[in-house]
């Protein structure tokens, strides 16, 4: 079962046992959820396509908490030139890792 799912403002294609890293959700290791925000739903193979307008109604895909973590850092730099001025910060992104069921 291959699906469109929206979660933290982006829309990921998952299908069944995918694990992806999503936007850093509020919810504990090993707990199960739904994602309620389908776009759209399809076999395997392609067929019976359901495509949202923008979203479907009662189709949920059911997903478990793999894990909580932060990703790499990343450095952010500013600059001026002439004037001595520089600013350097580094930035770790939250995010959950989820099991599609």
């Amino acid at each position: 079962m291959l699906a469109i799912i929206e979660t933290g403002g982006k829309q990921y294609l998952v299908k069944s046992g995918d694990t992806i890293k999503v936007e850093s959700l509020d919810i504990p290791v090993g707990q199960k959820f739904t994602f309620d925000k389908v776009l759209l739903t399809a076999n395997d193979n392609g067929a019976d396509l359901k495509i949202g307008a923008p979203y479907l109604t009662d189709v949920a895909v059911p997903a478990t908490v793999a894990a909580q973590g932060r990703a790499k850092k990343i450095l952010v730099v500013k600059y001026k030139r002439k004037v001595r001025y520089r600013r350097m910060r580094g930035h770790r992104q939250h995010f959950t890792s989820v099991t599609i069921e």
